[in-house]
């Protein structure tokens, strides 16, 4: 037996450990799922990126909607079965003695859950704080940075919303100003990209926020590239990465960033209401927790996670959707995802008036799309009335469109259903 392949079954054997207690591994579709992994172990990511028969097998892992196909997996990702088989059974444990099993029995839980993030954010556990969704962790970061006013921090017009609105509340509170990027998506050239950040430096420039993914239409921002940039004036450096974590494959430490926030119910699958934030080791003392820490300048990453009573299920069963990813493989997602977009944008534009407004190149599984002429509400809607397909409509600052955002559960075939029905609409509904 290679090496690699004992490997692979000790990870494997541990992972269905993991979730062992989980009726999903002993059904016929998890015992599938698990031969389908093995029997697939041999071939690269990019091999096994179409190969219909192998993620129809990771389909049968999910409960999704046998009738109506869903392509806004941006918004929040159904979780597999054996996540909410988990999340189910840790609320049955608290219910028989919540003061007990949740704060005696549960929370033990979060040192090991820390340990397993860091190993799929590729950084130090002393680094990682367990908490609610993206927004969470990257307004403890907004609100907790010691600026004062005059103070500038650069930012884009095509950021999410909360994280604006937060930015907003921090200068209305104490005079900080902000520096607006506006950016006319998609942009190909990553250089270009950079040198607006630059540009926007200077030396009152006290922090940079960089939207990893842009959310709307899947622009992959330059991170690492606009960090250097940052440091080398002294800059300090914050992502959101609420849809690039666990769908493209990195370390964050490798963005070079000093916080990193992220949604843990996107693309990890994770229960929803889960989030985690990343706070480089030397940047914690100095960073004020958003909610009362006993020592708030303490450099334990744990004072941010002084949230009250939470829910102990959703945070255990965290662990079940980092066993799944794990045993599909980063690397596989991220080649699965990408190969969808590419499958149904070669499609689409064939189709009369079909614009794309997302990059051309690799990026990320989102892709944004119009009909030329056509309301984006209608089109969505018609999509969903008269083929059962679930879109979004996009329209914020100057990104409009339709947003399409497959996971892995989707299968070409239903993306050849949603081209088809787009192919109807541009030929009888214009």
């Amino acid at each position: 037996m290679s090496t690699d392949r004992r490997k692979f079954l000790r990870t494997l054997a541990g992972t269905i450990g993991l979730a062992g207690a989980t009726p999903f591994f002993a059904s016929a579709r998890g015992k599938g799922f698990i031969n389908a992994i093995e029997h697939y172990q041999h071939l690269s990511a990019h091999q096994l990126a179409g190969d219909e028969t192998f993620w129809r097998q990771v389909k049968m892992a999910y409960s999704v909607s046998p009738t109506i196909i869903n392509l806004n997996n941006g918004g929040v990702s159904p979780q597999p079965l054996v996540v909410q088989e988990a999340v189910e059974r840790y609320n049955r444990m608290s219910n028989e003695l919540p003061t007990y099993y949740m704060w005696r029995i549960l929370d033990r839980g979060r040192e090991p859950l820390r340990i397993n993030l860091a190993g799929l954010a590729g950084c130090s556990p002393e680094e990682i704080a367990i908490n609610r969704n993206a927004s969470e962790a990257l307004e403890t970061v907004i609100f907790g940075l010691r600026l004062e006013a005059g103070d500038e921090v650069v930012l884009t017009r095509q950021d999410y919303p909360n994280m604006i609105q937060a930015w907003k509340q921090r200068a209305h509170r104490d005079g900080i100003v902000l520096k607006w990027l506006s950016f006319d998506f998609p942009v190909e050239d990553d250089g270009q990209i950079t040198e607006a950040f630059v540009s926007a430096f200077t030396p009152r420039t006290k922090v940079v926020h960089i939207t990893h993914i842009i959310n709307w239409n899947g622009q992959v921002l330059p991170a690492r590239k606009i960090a250097r940039e940052a440091h080398n004036r002294g800059i300090e450096v914050l992502v959101d990465g609420a849809h690039s974590f666990c769908q493209l494959e990195f370390d964050v430490p490798a963005l070079e960033c000093d916080y990193f926030g992220t949604s843990l119910h996107k693309w990890l699958s994770a229960p929803f209401g889960s989030g985690m934030l990343y706070v480089k080791q030397e940047k914690i003392a100095s960073l004020y927790p958003l909610f009362g820490a006993p020592e708030p300048e303490s450099s334990d990453i744990r004072k941010f996670e002084s949230l009250g009573t939470r829910s102990f299920a959703i945070e255990q069963a965290i662990s079940q959707a980092i066993g799944f990813h794990q045993m599909i493989g980063g690397q596989r997602k991220q080649e699965r995802l990408l190969y969808l977009k590419h499958y149904w944008v070669e499609q689409a534009k064939e189709i009369p008036g079909f614009q794309l407004h997302s990059p051309a190149g690799p990026g990320c599984g989102i892709a944004l799309f119009s009909l030329e002429g056509v309301e984006n509400n209608r089109l969505s809607d018609w999509l969903f009335r008269n083929h059962q397909i679930h879109t979004v409509s996009i329209n914020w600052e100057n990104i409009s469109g339709i947003r399409i955002t497959p996971n892995v559960y989707t299968l070409t075939q239903d993306l050849d259903r949603f081209v088809k029905a787009l192919r109807i609409y541009a030929e009888t509904e214009r």
